[in-house]
């Protein structure tokens, strides 16, 4: 007979940056808890943040979380109110000495604390446990139930396993991660009715297997919204990147009937970031998957459609309408578009790398391959603000990271903020005037050769992993024979059309819009114009102006 599955514990969080600290509360909640509760401790608000979302990713569940006040960084309320977006039922404690007891109380409003423990709590049977005994029985009686989550069973140096685990995250669907040489993922392989040699194997919380899905169709059976409910829009928006995300709230708050259609998963290359610190009303920074939640939500909420997976291939002009044309040969049709498609990172072409993309090279994947770089010699090759985050990030928990970058300083690209705390961190160095120029090994990379372009020295060195970060590709090849671009491929809007010939063609008599192309009613905002400030605050006013140039169209159509 088969033993009962034993349900899974629901966690404690605590967070102190004092270890002595750390190490008596969880040895105190252990004691009393261990046998019904995973207590989990943390030494830094964003330690604890970056553990609970991976615990968001895999469906498990937080009960009551625990913080001190006085904290570096990032203070026990600071933390207790981004915590709140990832585990909003979560009870909260904050854990104060007798001078803070005001900003305490001040806590209770801000992040609806539901107590305050004075420090010391000895003894614990008489301070601690009676707090968190009526903390847990009232988690218990409100409705938390598991998300349920997807299993992934794949193998780590698999790229389309390492690309179906990104797409899951980036599109915020909780899924646990299986290695197919582990005895849980050959149960599940096996229960699958998959023999393991194609990967990677999708189960879904409806428990179909799905064998080397594609990105539609694992969309569409993990719940994702792939097809347009309508034939005719207001507004199509095209990308799904900050500037998009923009447009799709201030359009749909609006009242345009607003759908916004993305590729892969909204965020764009802001959505990979590990933490942007320079965006405006986050004064510890904000990772950018959590932006693009928050932002993805609030789009929703107000009434767009959000539409994931679909490749648009066209835009066409049929008189009053725009009409936009996706790979299947279905299409959309609007009063107006906006492109804010973006842009991708480049790929490098020295020798080797293609063959381990996916397989120790990866390019914007930081977070989703951060759990396998601890301990690891982590390069990163980029000097732009995307690579000084992703290697502040993964600095955390790898032996080094070294950041190269063909240019003589970081200066030239990185914002200053980010040159400090690189300069800080003992376990980053970087390698100016260099370049990677081949890559060896086996199934996965192995090692890479540098040179440095001034002396033409070149060496090998170990490397299991490599982050790319480079360049700035529009992809805007599609829109060839209807919206102008520059040589590069960047689109050409407003005063910018007047210095070539783009405005051979116009057909209108007033001049185009600030951000409008060369086609009347298409407008494009973000890091895909030609000529933009490729920072995400930027991005999301673009695509806030370009929705109330859309209204001045419309009003004039």
């Amino acid at each position: 007979m088969t033993a009962p599955t034993r349900p899974a514990r629901s966690a404690i969080l605590t967070v102190d940056d004092d270890p002595g600290v750390s190490r008596a509360v969880a040895r105190d909640l252990r004691r009393r808890y261990g046998d019904r509760h995973r207590v989990i401790r943390a030494e830094s608000g964003r330690q604890a943040l970056d553990t609970l979302r991976e615990m968001t990713l895999r469906g498990e569940l937080v009960a009551v979380m625990l913080a001190d006040y006085r904290m570096p960084d990032m203070n026990g309320i600071e933390f207790l109110e981004q915590a709140m977006d990832l585990y909003p039922s979560a009870r909260r404690v904050l854990l104060t000495a007798y001078a803070d007891t005001g900003a305490a109380i001040d806590a209770i409003n801000l992040v609806d604390l539901d107590h305050y423990l004075l420090k010391p709590w000895d003894p614990p049977e008489e301070k601690l446990y009676p707090v968190v005994d009526s903390l847990l029985d009232a988690w218990a009686a409100t409705d938390h139930k598991r998300v349920p989550e997807t299993k992934v069973i794949g193998h780590q140096w698999s790229a389309r396993s390492s690309e179906v685990r990104e797409f899951l995250a980036r599109n915020q669907v909780p899924y646990r991660w299986y290695q197919v040489d582990e005895p849980e993922g050959e149960r599940l392989l096996a229960a699958a009715g998959a023999d393991g040699r194609t990967l990677p194997v999708v189960i879904t919380t409806t428990g179909d297997a799905l064998i080397a899905p594609s990105d539609a169709e694992l969309a569409d059976r993990v719940g994702l919204s792939t097809r347009p409910s309508e034939r005719f829009y207001d507004l199509a928006i095209i990308g799904g990147g900050p500037a998009g995300l923009g447009a799709a709230v201030y359009g749909a708050s609006e009242g345009l009937r607003t759908v916004l259609i993305e590729r892969t998963a909204t965020g764009g290359q802001a959505g990979q970031s590990s933490r942007i610190e320079n965006y405006l009303g986050f004064p510890d920074g904000v990772s950018g998957a959590q932006l693009a939640d928050r932002a993805r939500r609030q789009a929703t909420r107000f009434g767009a459609e959000l539409i994931t997976t679909r490749d648009v291939v066209g835009v066409e002009v049929n008189g009053s309408a725009r009409t936009v044309r996706f790979a299947d040969g279905d299409a959309i049709d609007a009063h107006a578009v906006i492109l804010a498609t973006g842009v991708s990172y480049r790929q490098l072409t020295a020798p080797g790398l293609d063959g381990f993309t996916g397989r120790g090279v990866y390019y914007g994947s930081a977070l989703t391959e951060a759990t396998n770089c601890a301990k690891q010699d982590i390069f990163i090759v980029g000097g732009a603000n995307s690579a000084g985050q992703a290697a502040v990030f993964l600095a955390r928990t790898a032996r080094s990271v070294t950041i190269v970058v063909r240019a003589g300083s970081l200066a030239q690209s990185m914002s200053h903020y980010l040159i400090q705390q690189i300069a800080a961190i003992p376990n980053i160095s970087v390698l100016t005037c260099t370049e990677v120029v081949e890559a060896h090994g086996g199934d996965h990379l192995e090692k890479i050769t540098l040179r440095h372009n001034g002396t033409g020295e070149e060496r090998t060195v170990d490397a299991s992993y490599l982050f790319a970060f480079i360049g700035a590709a529009p992809r805007t090849d599609w829109l060839d024979g209807v919206v102008a671009r520059d040589e590069r491929g960047f689109v050409i809007a407003g005063p910018d059309l007047a210095t070539g010939t783009a405005l051979r063609d116009w057909p209108l008599d007033r001049q185009p819009y600030h951000l409008e192309t060369n086609v009347p009613g298409v407008f494009v905002a973000g890091d895909v114009r030609c000529d933009s400030g490729k920072r995400v605050a930027s991005a999301v006013g673009e695509g806030a102006m370009a929705v109330m140039l859309v209204h001045r169209y419309l009003e004039r159509t």
